[in-house]
């Protein structure tokens, strides 16, 4: 097998090599060094190797955010195995369709979730935990990915809209796109990134890239705004990765206890209003900055230099990215002029799993269309205002429900929001509001409709604003459309 399988897992070799007595990860139970840290590697590698795990197989890895899923993933990686990342939420049915489309030969999981559908072979202590193994009924001599040379990774898409896809991303094109995204972020190993968002979900161009350049990430065992208060704190985090749904908990907090030691807050996975942002910097003195990530490509697009002035914008393409807007027949469109978002660059994903799609058959002209749509000014400055299957026609006149949520979810009452369009005899379709309240509010419904008026245009007013009590999700916490 070539050496190119072992590319991702001798990044933990080589930091633990530099900064061996550096932390690497910091949680409320305690620390670990790299040194420590790849010592518990080791371990759990040894066992894997000795059941049987090995080049040419997929393992998932399904545990809550902690040390031991990132020991996990590397010792799966250290036997030369692809690595499925698996949230330990997920329902029954989920996982044993993970387990159908994805082939996988086993899962280890730290018992935190549904115990998944396979024969268990060992239970193993993991820094303080006990991980299980177990293996599935698909034969080790049946290649995971076989048409990727020396898959690292598989990640299935949220699936706003219709069947997930599995996206398989290799070893080097892992190597490729952490270094760019390091080019902006600038992480070294005197960083400590403050963690809050789902691993199963944010993994690859994040956690991958902090252990290389021997950060340290200190890992907060929940989403309450005290204790990622209290963990920044303690640890002295300098820059923080979360939602806008993490943000505006943390906007919230009616303490005083500031993050003195923040330099740099990144808000990723979908967009966040200005009203948040503005309501985390008057609570913390900290500027939210923007960033637009997505599974197929990395992190391509970060909005560190002007964050306070563009508050609606995900920022400038990195140094290694070229971003583009295309027109309905895929030309490169005029700045300032609304298009379809065009990325080409490294660290690409490989493929698409089932049905096996290679990259090159997904490219168009080299770029990767995301399915959103984003407008560019004369500065390279990107925005993003909707997404394709988002889009409503109001009498011809295009509605991205991405800015109705917007504006809904600035409502002091509305914690959530779904707008989508319905069919209308003489307007084609009209906008439907869907929103969840905040705890203990009540609203007025002429009252919600008159805060839009005041900032939106006539055509993007809710016709219908209807109160429920739940909307449904995503597996990555996005509201599921369609």
């Amino acid at each position: 097998m070539s050496m190119k399988n072992y590319l991702v897992y001798n990044l933990l070799i080589d930091a633990a090599r530099k900064h061996p007595k550096n932390f690497a990860i910091h949680e409320d139970s305690g620390s670990l060094t790299f040194e420590e840290l790849l010592g518990e590697v080791e371990k759990l590698k040894t066992i894997l190797l000795t059941e049987g795990i090995q080049p040419g197989m997929g393992v998932g890895v399904m545990a809550r955010n902690s040390s031991h899923f990132i020991i996990a993933v590397f010792a799966v990686l250290g036997c030369g195995a692809g690595v499925m990342p698996v949230s330990h939420q997920l329902k029954q049915p989920e996982i044993e369709e993970i387990l159908d489309v994805a082939r996988l030969h086993a899962i280890i999981d730290d018992q935190s979730g549904v115990i998944p559908p396979v024969s268990f072979s060992k239970e193993v202590d993991v820094v303080k935990t006990k991980l299980r193994i177990g293996f599935s009924e698909i034969s080790k001599d049946e290649i995971f990915a076989s048409h990727v040379e020396a898959p690292a990774f598989i990640r299935f898409t949220s699936g706003t809209t219709g069947r997930s896809k599995g996206v398989v991303i290799g070893n080097q094109s892992v190597l490729e796109r952490i270094s760019a995204a390091n080019m902006s972020l600038q992480l070294n190993e005197k960083s400590n990134v403050v963690w809050v968002l789902p691993m199963a979900y944010h993994f690859v161009v994040s956690i991958v890239l902090y252990i290389k350049v021997g950060a340290a990430i200190t890992i907060v065992p929940n989403f309450l705004a005290k204790s990622v208060i209290e963990m920044t704190n303690r640890f002295k985090g300098i820059m923080l990765y979360a939602s806008p749904m993490q943000i505006r908990l943390l906007s919230a907090d009616i303490g005083q206890e500031k993050m003195n030691s923040l330099q740099k807050i990144i808000s990723t996975s979908s967009g966040i209003s200005p009203e948040i942002s503005k309501q985390f910097q008057k609570r913390f003195g900290i500027v939210v900055h923007q960033a637009f990530g997505i599974i197929e490509v990395g992190l391509p697009i970060i909005n560190t230099e002007q964050g306070e002035e563009f508050l609606d914008a995900v920022g400038y393409a990195l140094p290694d990215y070229d971003v583009q807007v295309l027109s309905e027949d895929n030309t490169i469109l005029q700045r300032n002029t609304v298009g379809k978002l065009a990325i080409k660059g490294p660290g690409m994903f490989d493929a698409y799993l089932e049905p096996a799609i290679l990259r090159q058959e997904i490219l168009i002209n080299g770029y990767f269309l995301s399915n959103d749509y984003a407008i560019i000014d004369d500065s390279g400055m990107i925005r993003i205002v909707g997404r394709g299957k988002s889009m409503i026609n109001i009498s011809g006149n295009k509605v991205f429900a991405e800015e109705v949520e917007q504006v809904l979810e600035s409502h002091s009452s509305i914690e959530k929001a779904l707008v989508k369009g319905v069919s209308h005899p003489l307007m084609g379709q009209i906008i439907q509001a869907d929103v969840v309240l905040s705890e203990n509010s009540e609203i007025d419904i002429e009252e919600v409709l008159t805060y839009c008026r005041k900032r939106l245009s006539t055509f993007k007013i809710p016709q219908s604003v209807r109160v429920v009590k739940e909307l449904r999700m995503t597996k990555t916490g996005k509201v599921a459309r369609g």
